[in-house]
């Protein structure tokens, strides 16, 4: 999917691993484009999408599907690990967020960004991880979907608002 499009919303109600998992797909595919563009204007608007993707992302797991997850598992290592993750990929997202393509360094936060969510998303989705303690433990994923879903719409509402985020995610 090009980072012009919108991504595909489901008709009926996701659980939240299935939603996470989505966002991971999209923003690959959008690491994937920018390896591959060559002008700075397709650069520039990658990143855009890509940063704002990962930022709405971020806030919805840690304000809803972290804490969940704590609750109902007390696994405190996994749970630590990824907010020490988030708070890493938050620093490169604020220093790409305030840079363009004529910075020589561009590419390669953006690469390192990249790689740092690959590892992110292994560690999530890998077998014995987050979500699959997730799936084994009592937390009501459709529910806990339903939340993460109107977060997020709500989050790329007020970041139309305000006029930071000019497109489609």
């Amino acid at each position: 999917m090009s980072a012009v499009t919108a991504p595909k919303q489901s008709a009926r109600a996701q659980d939240a691993i299935a939603l996470l998992k989505e966002d991971h797909r999209q923003v690959k595919e959008w690491f994937a484009e920018f390896e591959k563009a060559r002008s700075s204007k397709a650069k520039q608007t990658l990143a855009t999408s890509i940063c704002a993707a990962l930022t709405v992302h971020a806030t919805i797991e840690e304000e809803i599907f972290y804490p969940s997850f704590l609750k109902a598992t007390k696994d405190k290592n996994k749970h630590h690990e990824a907010a020490i993750e988030h708070d890493g990929a938050k620093k490169l997202i604020a220093e790409i967020q305030e840079s363009d393509p004529s910075d020589d360094y561009f590419d390669s936060k953006i690469h390192v960004l990249s790689e740092m969510i690959k590892h992110h998303v292994k560690e999530e989705e890998q077998p014995g991880g987050m979500f699959a303690e997730a799936k084994d433990s009592k937390m009501d994923l459709v529910t806990i979907g339903e939340q993460l879903a109107a977060r997020k719409i709500e989050l790329m509402g007020e970041r139309e608002s305000v006029g930071t985020e000019k497109r489609r995610w």
